[in-house]
């Protein structure tokens, strides 16, 4: 088959794996700049355009968006939908995805555990706010960041307050979450491909950091996770539309919180921890999925 793999860093990790598991297994793989893809729109025959020409038609495509590009990335995607190529995530779910807010709400109608959540645009609702969600500590999240930056965990009702309100003076969008103190700063990542658990790690923070993200110093081992948090895990990237996926689950006293779905998760840090070849299993989703056509031409279908 022929393979795009949507990438602004041909040297990353996650990209270097997916090229080269690709290779091994005999196909045709080739990295792209997301974002000097151009698009040209047009009636019956939509393509993509990639310096300079319009590029071959894909059987399947791996986007690898990245959240400071994803109105953008996201376009591409679907771009590459309309064009007939198999994507490994379409577009409307990353997008359903990378809004942190939206994303809680559907799994929350869903009935997806969650840390409780509040979110308000004035002032005067944050101490209801802040009561509603449990009371201090509380974890304050600005909707855009990512790799645990913007968290802040607040001690006190009135260290809350401050923050929140020096947020919203910035006119910045926060999430208002409860503090889960059991998960000891700690949480659980699941590596989600075609409805299944495919590997999971458990991310503990550095002493003193409530925060597990690698970025921000954690560290990784392999996790056997549970019956009910595979089905946690499986259940929000079904809710989110997702096929391949980084489920974070808190392990709470009242069963496993998902924190954040994450639709371009990382591959080193959990084939590091788990010694599986992700990458690989990623292949085995795309080889039953796709539907290769050597015949095929662009736009056509």
């Amino acid at each position: 088959m022929k393979v795009a793999i949507l990438s602004r860093n041909s040297k990353l990790y996650s990209t270097q794996r997916l090229r080269e598991a690709g290779l091994q297994r005999g196909h045709d793989v080739e990295v792209i700049d997301t974002l000097h893809c151009y698009m040209d729109i047009t009636r019956s025959r939509p393509a993509v355009r990639y310096h300079g020409e319009e590029l071959p038609y894909f059987d399947a495509v791996i986007p690898r968006i990245g959240a400071s590009i994803s109105f953008y990335g996201t376009a591409v995607v679907r771009q590459f939908e309309m064009m007939g190529s198999f994507c490994v995530n379409e577009s409307v779910a990353i997008n359903r995805s990378r809004d942190k807010l939206r994303s809680l709400q559907l799994l929350s109608r869903k009935d997806v555990g969650l840390p409780r959540t509040g979110f308000a645009n004035r002032a005067d609702n944050i101490p209801d706010l802040i009561k509603n969600v449990g009371g201090a500590p509380v974890v304050i999240k600005l909707l855009e960041g990512t790799q645990g930056l913007g968290v802040v965990l607040a001690e006190s009702n009135k260290a809350a307050v401050s923050i929140i309100e020096a947020f919203m003076g910035l006119k910045a969008n926060i999430l208002v979450q409860e503090f889960i103190a059991e998960s000891g700063g700690s949480d659980l990542r699941c590596f989600v491909v075609g409805q299944k658990v495919v590997a999971a790690m458990k991310r503990t923070g550095p002493e003193g950091e409530f925060r597990s993200n690698l970025h921000r110093g954690g560290t990784a081992v392999f996790c056997k996770p549970s019956k009910e948090e595979r089905a946690t895990a499986v259940k929000a990237a079904r809710v989110m539309g997702l096929n391949v996926c980084g489920v974070d689950l808190l392990q709470s006293d009242s069963g496993p919180l998902v924190m954040e779905v994450n639709s371009s998760p990382g591959l080193e840090g959990i084939e590091d921890a788990t010694g599986k070849d992700v990458a690989g299993i990623i292949y085995d989703f795309i080889e039953v999925n796709a539907k290769p056509n050597k015949t095929r031409t662009r736009g056509k279908g």
